[in-house]
């Protein structure tokens, strides 16, 4: 029987209890099944691990799925802050992450991305490791302000960068699609930026700030 390597990956690397758990709090709360790639989830621990990254911004929570991938891979007085739209969806995110153990290493701002954005601009902040897996029509948006905001050296991780297919398809060009092309192509081309686009599940970027 053949099967695909997405399929093949999944079976090879079982998914923690407590992950699955998140996915289905998810599902009992009715929202969006999105959460990112559980291989993908396993590659942003290794990268926060590998990188030495100690303040990480994430830009859309959902339930805290990738929250607690990236928190597995910060060392003691490492710190995520992450923005989130939705109040509620802020709040199931923060309780996975207290269950897991990480209450104390995390802060969520709600709210509209950019306008958060804005506001650790005027603070100042700086961070190491950034994870883009919000609205898609304002990726390139994000991609600016994680420039700004990086420190050298600083990884940038976006997910969903094929949009099931819809980036791939020429005749697929809603502003969804238009604004992850305009992001994939920005980074591929960018001289401050080292990177390269993962084709596996829905396709993650990264990229390193020179």
């Amino acid at each position: 029987m053949h099967i695909t390597p997405d399929d093949y990956v999944n079976q090879l690397y079982q998914e923690d209890e407590e992950l699955l758990q998140v996915k289905r709090a998810i599902q009992e709360q009715g929202m969006p099944e999105v959460s990112v790639a559980p291989a993908y989830g396993r590659l942003l621990t290794l990268l926060v691990q590998t990188s030495g990254a100690q303040e990480i911004l994430e830009i859309g929570a959902l339930g805290g799925y990738s929250g607690i991938c990236l928190c597995r891979g910060l060392s003691e007085g490492g710190r995520l802050t992450s923005l989130e739209l939705k109040e509620e969806y802020a709040a199931l995110a923060g309780s996975h992450l207290e269950k897991s153990g990480y209450k104390d290493m995390v802060e969520y701002r709600i709210g509209a991305a950019a306008d958060s954005l804005e506001e650790l601009k005027r603070e100042g902040r700086r961070f190491d490791f950034f994870f883009i897996d919000a609205d898609k029509e304002n990726y390139p948006v994000y991609l600016d302000y994680a420039i700004e905001l990086a420190n050298p050296g600083a990884i940038i991780a976006g997910d969903n960068c094929f949009l099931r297919g819809r980036t791939l398809n020429s005749e697929k060009n809603g502003p969804s699609v238009q604004a992850v092309r305009r992001f994939n192509e920005r980074i591929a081309t960018d001289e401050r930026l080292t990177s390269t686009l993962l084709p596996a599940y829905d396709g993650l970027i990264l990229a390193r700030v020179k």
